[in-house]
């Protein structure tokens, strides 16, 4: 039984490795990988490698990051993601960078990057940001008010957010450890799911009356990213 066991222990320690493995992005196997939009043969995960023998610099390039964004919308910020849709020579590189403009007031909603960590910093104005941890580690809120030249780390598959407490414009760059981090919106998946989340499950978790919840699920929920 023991030594049974013992096996159970090993294969389950080996499926975690692989697991923890495959969560990220896969290392290069070549110098670059400059992405081509053609799936109509083969699905990759990723995207297909152009011919390096037709690889241009304009394929590692891309210009007007400077330029401020619009921030007039439901939340106030405006997030710019620079990927390997963007920048072909980001393919497989596992990495991705965004700007992020936010509105006297504006805020980067509470979110999740299933597939990276970011790291924030400030260029312009008065941030105030934090991420929130697992249950396994009480839900603690980890948070600090952010100036120009601050930096904050959101580790992988954290709830946070990012809320521009002055009364200018603010900006803020982040990179990501993924070419495709992806991203959760907490309120925009819990309350304008669609088809809707039966409102009683809501309700519950929630601690909300139902005609509250329901409210929400008839709002008008935009995405910021």
């Amino acid at each position: 039984m023991k030594c049974f066991q013992f096996l159970i222990v090993i294969a389950l320690l080996e499926l975690a490795s692989i697991s923890f493995a495959s969560a990220y992005d896969p290392s290069p196997l070549q110098d670059f990988c400059v992405a081509i939009n053609d799936f109509e043969k083969v699905s990759v995960n990723g995207k297909l490698c152009k011919d390096p023998k037709l690889v241009k610099p304009e394929n590692f390039f891309f210009s007007g990051l400077h330029v401020p964004r619009n921030t007039k919308n439901q939340v106030g910020s405006n997030v710019t993601m620079i990927n390997a849709d963007v920048i072909p020579g980001l393919n497989s590189l596992g990495i991705t960078l965004v700007r992020i403009d936010f509105a006297p007031g504006g805020t980067n909603p509470p979110h999740i990057h299933p597939r990276a960590s970011e790291i924030l910093v400030v260029m312009e104005g008065t941030l105030y940001a934090g991420f929130v941890s697992s249950n396994q580690n009480n839900n603690t809120l980890f948070a600090k008010v952010l100036h120009p030249g601050d930096v904050f780390v959101f580790p992988l598959g954290q709830i946070h957010f990012q809320l521009n407490i002055g009364k200018i414009n603010a900006v803020a760059f982040a990179g990501l450890g993924s070419q495709n981090p992806g991203v959760i919106t907490v309120a925009n998946a819990i309350f304008g799911a669609n088809p809707p989340i039966n409102s009683d499950i809501i309700s519950r978790a929630f601690q909300l009356d139902k005609n509250i919840v329901q409210y929400l699920q008839s709002r008008n929920w935009s995405f910021n990213t």
